[in-house]
């Protein structure tokens, strides 16, 4: 069976991964079936609702949806073909919320979604696997948004499938691309270098064993879906380039408005930028440029947000779907200011045609924490440097 007529399982765990996999799915042409068109709803939800958002729960028994129909081969046995999204839901409310929105629009659009609480509790991650074990052995085709993420590890050892896609997680992919050339450890960029702990260690022969899937051999093709710079790729490896399609076919374009909006990042949460000069440097950066709204990033602790809206007097807001349909449905900015994350790459594709300009301001050394990674401040300098079509400011001078 051709990879176009394979049966894909799609593995998820953020929003923004939900989205490549749509913008993936849009540039392979990966369609529901031909009878119903984009904004049907292929099965009926539930009634009670959820915590995180009201709307009805989106865990389905695993079975075929339009977009995931039977065929007959020339053996006349009946084979999966199409798309099954499968989220591994994390425990953040605010993801958990993102990813429900997200998997409604990808229900709109005909395809079947799979919610597996996965972080549900001790005996959770045992119970996913299992359920998961006879569809990934089923499988053509896997379709992955984080393969630094020991879940998805941990089933790549269980798929036969022959045909794998990683599809963008942000800026991590980038590191993911060059680790994986270079032959090394998969370990995220922003863990402090050094040796690994002992459930690194206890990981390894799993983590070993799913970077050796990712490399292609005869018999096995690997692709990269990515908007990021890709600068060191595998040998064999495809890289495709993702331009946002779907999103500027689905959306908008947006009213722009007259003043700048700033984009909020993770980097406190993760240790890297200290944040006290985080405060300081949005306060500046606003007051600068005019900024009045400020999105926040889906895991910026409340405790630092409001911290933010007494300080710097922004209107704090809460996205409900990845920023770039945020933007694209508008009203969004004429200016869009950001610090190094994954939207000054994916923004300018999103918003292209509509005379929004993103403009990146670089991270200084001094920002950085005892504890960040010694590739921190490199790393961020290279996702700057290599964004195409945004404006450079200067870092901002603090007291």
């Amino acid at each position: 069976m051709s990879p176009q007529h394979a049966h894909t399982l799609a593995f998820v765990e953020s929003p923004v991964q939900l989205l490549n996999v749509l913008e993936w799915a849009h540039v392979q042409g990966l369609r529901p079936a031909e009878d119903r068109a984009p904004g049907s709803r292929p099965d009926p939800s539930p009634t009670a609702g959820t915590p995180e958002t009201g709307r009805p729960p989106l865990s389905t028994p695993f079975q075929p949806s339009p977009a995931g129909r039977r065929r007959r081969s020339s053996g006349d046995e009946e084979v999966m073909v199409g798309m099954t999204l499968v989220v591994l839901a994390p425990t953040d409310p605010m993801t958990r919320g993102q990813l429900r929105r997200m998997a409604d629009l990808a229900r709109d659009e005909g395809y079947q979604v799979r919610w597996e609480e996965a972080r549900g509790g001790a005996s959770a991650p045992l119970q996913t696997v299992g359920a998961l074990a006879g569809p990934l052995r089923r499988a053509e085709r896997i379709v992955m948004g984080d393969p630094f993420s020991r879940y998805v590890q941990l089933l790549l050892t269980i798929t036969r499938a022959r045909d794998l896609v990683v599809v963008d997680d942000g800026t991590a992919t980038m590191e993911f691309v060059a680790q994986l050339a270079r032959g090394e450890r998969l370990v995220r960029w922003h863990r402090k270098g050094g040796r690994p702990g002992p459930r690194d260690l206890l990981f390894a022969p799993v983590s070993a064993t799913a970077r050796r899937r990712l490399m292609p051999v005869p018999g096995r093709r690997v692709e990269v879906f990515s908007a990021m710079p890709v600068t060191e790729t595998p040998e064999g490896v495809t890289v495709t380039a993702n331009d946002f399609a779907w999103t500027r076919a689905r959306f908008g374009p947006p009213r722009i408005t007259k003043g700048a909006d700033l984009v909020g990042t993770s980097l406190v949460e993760t240790g890297v930028v200290d944040v006290d000069r985080y405060v300081e440097a949005v306060h500046t950066l606003a007051k600068t440029h005019g900024a009045t709204r400020y999105f926040a990033h889906r895991r910026e602790s409340t405790a630092k947000l409001h911290r933010l809206a007494g300080e710097t007097g922004l209107e704090i807001v809460r996205p409900d779907l990845p920023l770039e349909l945020i933007a694209r449905r508008g009203p969004i900015g004429r200016t869009i200011l950001s610090f190094p994350s994954t939207v000054v790459h994916t923004l300018p594709l999103a918003l292209k045609g509509t005379g929004v300009r993103v403009a990146v301001c670089d991270v200084d050394p001094d920002w950085l924490t005892e504890n960040a990674s010694p590739r921190a401040q490199g790393f961020l300098s290279g996702v700057t440097g290599t964004a195409r079509d945004v404006h450079r400011l200067a870092s901002v001078r603090l007291a």
